[in-house]
């Protein structure tokens, strides 16, 4: 796991939390803070390395100590060529692996049961395996898509995408924050005892932004 630092910061983080910004990243007013986080479809339509590097840029002006992204289904170029990775410099990008910082530790992943989309596992072993190796210790976990039944639906309705496997394996996590995006009706946090979960996705129905960031204040460790 990398580890992440800077020299000195309050007893507190400040957390960003952004998804689906689907290449309209510039239309979103970021509030400053320690952390931002990505959790997917920052491309649309499979996006490209032009759409990369204009989303690295905008990544570069923001403010925050340290950016974090994790892939969605409409980042299909990431999963085509890993190497377009190395375009996001100014984040780190998170692909069933984990980073730490300033005590925290975060871990990623953009799958989800889609089948044939990018980044999908249609099969719940194959979600199964890459869930266990999520570290049990994780603070702060980043999915592009939901646990089944926690903000995975639209208002109203009775049909829920979420993901039964992932909502298993973060029953044996000790998480106290779980970001995702993906359903964009279903934007907004929900908090337990134990946990807060927060769906970040920003795409509005009419297809601009028509959600603002979550943000949060979470304890350093």
């Amino acid at each position: 796991m990398k580890r992440r630092s800077r020299a000195s910061a309050p007893e507190s983080l400040i957390i960003c939390c952004i998804a689906d910004t689907h290449q309209l990243h510039k239309d979103v007013l970021v509030p400053p803070g320690d952390v931002l986080i990505h959790a997917g479809d920052f491309c649309h339509m499979g996006g490209s390395k032009q759409a990369l590097a204009d989303f690295n840029d905008w990544l570069g002006e923001q403010p925050h100590s340290i950016k974090i992204c994790v892939p969605g289904n409409h980042d299909g170029i990431l999963e085509a060529d890993p190497s377009a990775r190395r375009i996001l410099r100014n984040a780190e990008v998170l692909i069933n692996e984990g980073i730490e910082f300033e005590g925290l530790r975060i871990w990623g992943s953009p799958i989800t049961p889609l089948y044939g989309g990018s980044f999908g596992l249609a099969r719940p072993e194959d979600r199964k395996r890459v869930y266990s190796r999520i570290p049990r210790d994780t603070d702060i976990l980043i999915t592009h898509g939901p646990p089944l039944g926690v903000l995975d639906s639209a208002p109203g309705s009775n049909l829920h995408a979420g993901d039964p496997e992932l909502l298993t394996a973060i029953q044996k996590l000790s998480v106290k924050l779980h970001v995702w995006g993906h359903i964009h009706a279903a934007n907004g946090i929900e908090v337990t005892d134990n946990a807060v979960f927060v769906n970040a996705a920003l795409l509005g129905e009419d297809g601009g932004i028509g959600w603002q960031p979550i943000v949060l204040r979470m304890a350093r460790k």
